[in-house]
């Protein structure tokens, strides 16, 4: 996960507030958080779970993708990467601390498939059955 773009997150935040035409206090209302833990988020102060990025990009009218992408939850590669992430993210069954373990667990996997230059793990050998002939 990449880290040090909260800022980014607030002013990307704040853009499409503005865009959108809402208050702060209008925005915080609308995606169910505080004022003042809103502003802290545009300020750069505060970095909000999955959940609440969810429910502001809900009352934005806008992609939580986008969100986590700003965030640093989400790679902003092309292509399949991402889905699954998304999935996790968007879970309601799970907590942040699950979203979070199964996305380390992921990224994990991941980098050990790529250091093997294989998208798959290696097949294990079976062991023989036991012959039933007798010698």
């Amino acid at each position: 996960m990449a880290k040090g773009k909260i800022g980014g997150l607030g002013d990307y935040l704040r853009e499409q507030r503005l865009a959108s035409k809402l208050s702060l206090r209008q925005l915080a209302d609308l995606a169910g958080v505080s004022n003042p833990y809103l502003s802290q988020i545009e300020r750069g102060l505060r970095k909000p779970s999955a959940d609440v990025l969810q429910q502001i990009a809900k009352a934005l009218r806008i992609s939580s993708e986008q969100l986590y992408v700003q965030a640093g939850i989400l790679d902003p590669r092309e292509g399949l990467e991402g889905t699954t992430e998304t999935a996790i993210l968007g879970d309601p069954r799970l907590t942040e601390r699950q979203k979070q373990s199964l996305l380390d667990v992921y990224t994990s996997f991941l980098a050990m498939n790529a250091g093997e230059g294989t998208a798959r793990p290696p097949e294990t050998p079976t062991a023989e059955a036991p012959s039933t002939e007798r010698e």
